[in-house]
């Protein structure tokens, strides 16, 4: 299962193989961006503000925002599902059939009946490709036109944020891993090289986070029977559809 909680004008995507592991991605879930009576360019935000920025600002308000403001969604998730996350400059330029496109052109069917997921270098180059196409929405066409986009013709210049991530089985590796992770973050927070935050200090944590970048890949198959058995455990409430409860998989 996934559950997502949104407020403002970033949207979430789920893409799914519907109709078996050689047929192409389609959009399964969407959340919408949520917008100040229905118009277009006036999406509701909430901002970073503090009293430097506001002398009135009263943190309790940004709270209050969050806690009524916000859109909770629980869907199912199954391995092998793709989710696109994305800023307004993502989704109010490009429509979603072309997201869904892009993610089809890099990852072809796959082959083969035992899931092998993608590498992360190939989600990296997906989530390139989209903020490049976005930004490309602002610029004059060969014609001499501008490009549609759900907003209008040409779009909007705007920052672009998207992180593009794929649902994988939990296994016991990846919790050893995390784990691990977790245990020399909190010692970090506590301890630096000689007391000082120096370059030799930051020098030392980049290499120590490069050293949890860990290749799960060739483990999955060795713990997929364990892990599966396990998530089925898990008792988690589902409003997507009536779909058999033993395919689908815990994302944590």
């Amino acid at each position: 299962m996934v559950a997502v909680l949104t407020i403002g004008d970033c949207e979430l995507l789920m893409l799914r193989r519907l109709h078996g592991r050689q047929s192409g991605l389609q959009a399964v879930f969407h959340t919408e961006m949520q917008r100040i009576d229905g118009h277009v360019q006036t999406p509701l935000q909430l901002a970073r503000v503090d009293d430097r920025v506001d002398p009135e600002f009263d943190e309790e308000l940004a709270l209050e925002v969050i806690e009524r403001g916000s859109a909770v969604h629980c869907v199912s998730a199954y391995e092998g599902d793709i989710i696109v996350l994305g800023s307004d400059g993502v989704f109010d330029n490009l429509f979603l059939d072309e997201v869904v496109d892009i993610c089809n052109e890099a990852l072809p069917t796959p082959k083969g009946a035992n899931f092998t997921p993608t590498q992360p270098s190939i989600l990296s180059k997906i989530s390139k490709r989209i903020v490049e196409e976005s930004h490309a929405k602002s610029m004059v066409g060969a014609g001499g036109y501008l490009p549609d986009t759900p907003i209008g013709t040409g779009g909007k210049m705007d920052d672009t944020s998207v992180v593009v991530a794929e649902v994988v089985e939990w296994t016991q590796a990846h919790s050893e891993v995390w784990a691990q992770v977790r245990r020399q973050r909190q010692w970090r927070t506590m301890v630096t090289c000689g007391g000082m935050d120096t370059l030799a200090c930051k020098t030392c944590r980049a290499a120590e986070d490069s050293d949890h970048e860990v290749d799960l890949r060739s483990n999955h198959s060795r713990d997929s029977a364990h892990s599966l058995n396990k998530s089925r455990d898990v008792n988690m409430s589902v409003d997507s559809d009536n779909e058999d409860d033993s395919s689908k998989c815990s994302v944590q």
